[in-house]
């Protein structure tokens, strides 16, 4: 838990980083929304910073809408061009983003399927979550066994996600979508979340029961899912206080595994691990 949403901006953006700088050819699952904006932002400084590089990195997005071209300023392939690839060194052939046009979904979300596995797999997805507790377009009721495939968006998402539109009546009803099964793949799993409209999924999906009507529930089963909250999104949690000692225990693993060990002392011996839920 962070005391701002710019805080979780800027901690998320350097997990990402020390991923890329540690396996500089990974595999990075991206999201769009509001919420990995100023990830993104803080990525972008970071790179002209010389910090990190992207030159080598294959991306894969979670979503796309049904019925709008990659050139559409509300599509997910136009957002992700304005607010991340245009502005560092990616390789444009190497970012995968679902195909809202195309003329068969049923091979097309096969192929998007056989591509990421192709590729290597995820080794970083960055994930947010909706009101209702969705993670992609994955709404209340989806498999948690799910694949990539056409996804019927709920009342609820597209009022959520109007505000990007001139009118609802513009929100598209259907998406292309990663399922729960295919994000579950992901070697590490990061997801953000911040303000208090998203403070009861944040309780429902860390402490309520693993069920397909909250789809985020689902990375319970993951053993290797990081959150990172502001102050807001994490108000509802009823045992913040455990998870924070649990967060200031992992960051002194942390610091001690920086600390250059010393084999002829006892106290240069340090154990490696990790807390985990």
């Amino acid at each position: 838990m962070l005391d701002s949403a710019e805080e979780v901006s800027r901690r998320a953006a350097e997990l990402i980083a020390e991923t890329v700088q540690r396996n500089p050819d990974c595999v990075l699952g991206l999201a769009t929304g509001g919420t990995p904006l100023g990830t993104y932002g803080e990525l972008i400084r970071m790179y002209r910073e010389g910090a990190v590089s992207f030159s080598r990195v294959t991306t894969f997005n979670l979503d796309e809408y049904v019925g709008l071209s990659a050139d559409h300023p509300q599509s997910y392939r136009y957002f992700m061009g304005v607010n991340l690839f245009q502005h560092v060194d990616l390789d444009s052939n190497r970012c995968h983003v679902p195909d809202g046009l195309a003329e068969d979904y049923d091979s097309y979300c096969t192929s998007y399927e056989d591509l990421l596995r192709k590729s290597g797999g995820i080794d970083l997805q960055l994930l947010g979550i909706g009101t209702d507790g969705h993670i992609g377009f994955n709404e209340p009721g989806s498999s948690l066994g799910s694949r990539t495939r056409l996804k019927g968006l709920t009342e609820q998402t597209v009022r959520d996600n109007a505000r990007f539109f001139d009118s609802i009546e513009q929100v598209p009803r259907l998406a292309v979508t990663m399922g729960v099964g295919t994000i579950l793949e992901a070697r590490r799993i990061l997801l953000i979340a911040t303000g208090s409209n998203k403070a009861g999924a944040v309780r429902s999906f860390i402490e309520g029961p693993i069920t397909s009507q909250i789809t985020a529930s689902a990375l319970q089963l993951h053993p290797a899912t990081t959150v990172l909250l502001d102050r807001a999104a994490a108000d509802w949690l009823q045992r913040k206080e455990y998870y924070q000692h649990v967060e200031r225990l992992q960051r002194e693993i942390e610091l001690r595994a920086r600390e250059p060990e010393n084999a002829s002392s006892p106290k240069g011996r340090r154990r490696k691990g990790s807390t985990q839920k």
